[in-house]
């Protein structure tokens, strides 16, 4: 079983987030950039995924919107900068509601540490040390690491694909 994800914050204006997938490198890399694994396994598990839209090249944007039970919508999106298909994908990111304060920079890596053995590397970059402060003092962690405990199941659900 895959262990929690861990959180560092190496300068004053980066969170970076690890966390190993029971999957190859292939499968998990789909799981991040393919809407129809997007939406079943992104976010908590009360909360629906309204709107999920990936543009999985250069240039692309990507926007999701979820609601919570209770009927709030969080939005957020962004235009992707770097796409390298398995090892990363770099983006833009901005919520509706600012409350990250500013546009961040969000690159994710994709290691395979070992055949069926991902990692996944993602440094999230903002605009300040108070952004990054503020987004850290969220309940982000937890909230992330209910969504890998759904990527895990959908990984080991999900058949491996080949793409040319």
């Amino acid at each position: 079983m895959p262990k929690p994800l861990t959180i560092t914050l190496p300068s004053e204006r980066e969170i970076v987030v690890t966390r190993e997938f029971d999957a190859p490198r292939d499968l998990v890399f789909d799981c991040w950039t393919i809407p129809a694994l997007i939406r079943r396994w992104l976010g908590p598990s009360d909360w629906t995924m309204t709107t999920c839209e990936f543009d999985a090249r250069v240039g692309g944007k990507w926007r999701f919107v979820s609601r919570g039970p209770d009927g709030f919508e969080m939005a957020h999106g962004g235009t992707i900068t770097e796409f390298t298909r398995p090892e990363w994908i770099k983006s833009t990111e901005l919520y509706d509601m600012d409350w990250t304060g500013g546009e961040t920079i969000n690159t994710n890596r994709f290691t395979e540490l070992a055949p069926g053995l991902t990692l996944s590397t993602l440094t999230v970059l903002y605009s300040s040390k108070k952004a990054r402060d503020g987004a850290r003092a969220t309940p982000m962690a937890e909230g992330m690491e209910m969504g890998f405990q759904q990527l895990d199941a959908l990984l080991a659900t999900t058949p491996v694909t080949t793409r040319n």
